[in-house]
């Protein structure tokens, strides 16, 4: 539990380190603005965070655990370069949420996934993760030149697929979890279930006390 704890506080801190845009809010003009915000937007949120690292933790416990990741990386640039063109994927917020619990419980459950099914699942989640990340570049007034864009897709890439190894090698070698079955791999899984459910009781807070007040 303690080792847990740690990991947890771990995962957390990696927050408020960049919780404030690294540009201070300021447009991105140069290919290494790019790659700042790229860097500093797959934390800014526990959404973000929190799933992958909940996604490196499963793809430890797979015969690919180095390579899993980059389905769900590869699917994330799609989306975000599918954002910045205009195509935006349907209540993406709703399934950022249902990504924390789904993968989220599939680490608390003890079980694995065989291969295919889980690349599967990476990359329908990375559309939707991506699609939010390119909500950042189409809001932009004036929009953003090729070389930012490539620096914001770099910086995308590299820092979640650090942030997935990183956890599952936290999970394995900090929590000494061996296999998908350990309780301290599960109880990974049931931390990043509780943070989606708390995100998700902030999406129906608004229209819910909207209804009960009007």
């Amino acid at each position: 539990m303690k080792r847990l704890l740690t990991l947890g506080l771990a995962l957390s801190a990696a927050t408020p380190a960049l919780a404030h845009h690294p540009l201070g809010g300021l447009p991105m003009e140069t290919f290494a603005h790019g790659l700042l915000s790229g860097v500093g937007h797959p934390v800014l949120g526990f959404d973000h965070l929190f799933f992958v690292a909940a996604m490196g933790v499963a793809a430890a416990f797979t015969s690919q655990r180095f390579t899993a990741p980059l389905a769900y990386v590869a699917a994330m640039l799609v989306g975000c370069a599918l954002m910045t063109a205009g195509v935006a994927l349907p209540a993406a917020e709703i399934v950022i949420v249902a990504s924390l619990l789904v993968v989220g419980g599939l680490v608390a459950s003890g079980r694995s996934l065989s291969l295919m099914p889980m690349l599967a699942l990476f990359a329908v989640f990375g559309l939707f993760h991506g699609s939010a990340f390119g909500a950042s570049v189409a809001g932009q007034e004036g929009g953003v030149g090729g070389a930012v864009f490539a620096g914001y897709l770099i910086g995308l890439a590299a820092v979640q697929y650090a942030l997935a190894l990183a956890a599952g090698f936290a999970t394995r070698g900090l929590l000494r979890a061996t296999e998908a079955s350990s309780v301290n791999a599960r109880l990974v899984g049931a931390m990043v279930m509780g943070v989606g459910l708390f995100l998700g009781l902030e999406l129906v807070e608004g229209p819910l006390v909207a209804v009960l007040v009007g």
